[in-house]
């Protein structure tokens, strides 16, 4: 028996792969399928299912491309209505893969099809449990999201049910796999571990101890933060279809010479630049939005990149083909080409160029007593703000930065300081302000986790805020 966990830290996704006696089985595939297929190889097996937990928001599905490439059978649970062939399964039924058996739990409450999928072993024994987003690490999924006309307070009663009779009826032993870990907008606060056990979660996870259904729709429901705004298209993209990676492929990996770059983007098109922040800083296209892909590059390109408009690509060289692998993930398939030679043969032809300028926490402490048009903007997100930040802060959470109400909250007269929790953010922010004119700019270094160490930073805590 093997059951393996694919883990991919920039959408805090985990998939599965599930294979026993030359018969395999995928559960919650990314876009980007080879890694399941060099997997079934490895351990000569046929994948046999690609059972899917629910249709997922956060990112696209590699459902669709897995079945073609292998003939496999796409389960979704009770409930799910979708634009292609599946075997809609019932609660209850049982497949085989191997001597393994996999038992659809449903389990609505995070959307209506929600579906967990119980493993047993060749004895017949309770082994684990791939919770999709019905149970994470602490936490549970958010049930808030896309299931027609329902409230989120109708959607966690269902979770209240699904919770009580079909997970913590389970035997303490049995081991949780779920469909994400730490960082995923899909719950509030998930844990830092990806895996756990019945016994550890009802002993620990606030959504499984005893207590009424009043209570629990009162937790699950309070503190919800706004989904990102990318959560809808890749659900509906999960749900009706999506083009192949190798059609993307072909569209986006074009080396542009500098000519052609340029006219692409006279013609609209807007240049994502996904080499590393402190990289960008220094120097970069002017126009640039700058996503580095050393952070949660697909949750944030998800987010602030408009759906279904064409972008040119400045990566390091070597990184295009993860670049685009990365953004189709979740449904930003419209890139039509990078610069060839990358930045550096922009500024070896004498092109243009513009910069961010870096400046230490010292130096912002030094201002603030003396210039009076300083405005601090922090991009966290707001209980961030709330647990600590620099007094007389604009708290503009970078999630809403791109739309122009938010944009219109900064002096564009003043000399604006931005900063996040550690910089990655920061640097986001900053290309998005230097795109809509914004010049007077300079970006926090080390953001709020070094700001609160200096001498005479004006921070303002919990405590203090309350006294």
């Amino acid at each position: 028996m093997i059951v393996e966990q694919l883990y991919t830290n920039c959408l805090s996704e985990a998939a599965y792969f599930i294979a026993d006696e030359g018969e395999a089985a995928v559960i919650d595939p990314l876009r980007d399928i080879g890694a399941y297929l060099d997997l079934a190889a490895k351990h000569n097996a046929k994948i046999k299912y690609i059972f899917e937990t629910h249709f997922h928001a956060d990112f696209v599905s590699g459902h669709l491309e897995l079945a073609k490439a292998t003939g496999a059978t796409i389960v979704y649970g009770p409930q799910t209505n979708a634009s292609f062939d599946f075997h809609l399964a019932k609660d209850g039924e049982v497949f085989t893969v191997g001597n393994l058996k996999l038992k659809a739990l449903h389990t609505p409450g995070h959307t209506l099809e929600s579906t967990c999928y119980l493993l047993l072993d060749a004895e017949d024994r309770e082994y684990c449990v791939f919770t999709g987003d019905t149970l994470f690490v602490g936490d549970v999924g958010r049930p808030d999201l896309f299931s027609g006309n329902l409230s989120k307070e109708q959607l966690a009663s269902m979770m209240y049910d699904s919770l009580n009779n079909k997970i913590k009826t389970l035997p303490d032993h049995v081991i949780v796999y779920p469909a994400h870990g730490p960082g995923s907008a899909c719950g509030k606060n998930l844990g830092k571990e990806t895996f756990s056990t019945i016994a550890t979660q009802k002993a620990t996870n606030y959504a499984l101890k005893d207590q009424s259904r009043e209570d629990f729709i009162s937790e699950v429901t309070t503190g919800l933060s706004a989904p990102p705004a990318y959560f809808p298209v890749n659900a509906q993209l999960n749900a009706q279809g999506y083009e192949s990676m190798d059609k993307i492929r072909a569209g986006a990996l074009q080396a542009l010479p500098i000519s052609t770059f340029e006219q692409k983007v006279k013609d609209g098109a807007w240049i994502l630049d996904s080499r590393p922040s402190s990289v960008f800083t220094e120097g970069f296209v002017p126009e640039s939005i700058s996503i580095g892909l050393d952070g949660r590059f697909a949750e944030w390109a998800g987010s602030l990149l408009p759906f279904g408009q064409e972008l040119v690509l400045v990566t390091e060289p070597g990184k295009e083909e993860e670049t685009v692998v990365r953004l189709a993930r979740v449904g930003l398939d419209k890139v039509t080409g990078y610069l060839d030679g990358g930045f550096e043969a922009w500024q070896q032809a004498g092109k243009t160029i513009d910069l961010i300028i870096d400046v230490m926490p010292e130096e912002l402490a030094m201002d603030i007593p003396f210039d009076n048009k300083l405005q601090v903007i922090d991009v966290r997100k707001p209980s961030e703000f709330e647990s600590g930040h620099v007094k007389g802060a604009e708290n503009i959470p970078l999630g809403e930065l791109s739309n122009p109400l938010h944009m219109a909250q900064v002096d564009d007269d003043a000399n604006l300081y931005v900063h996040c929790a550690g910089g990655y953010r920061s640097v986001i922010a900053c290309s998005l302000m230097k795109r809509e004119g914004f010049h007077n700019l300079r970006n926090v270094l080390g953001g709020f986790g070094k700001m609160r160490e200096v001498k005479g930073m004006p921070v303002v805590l919990p405590s203090a805020a309350g006294a």
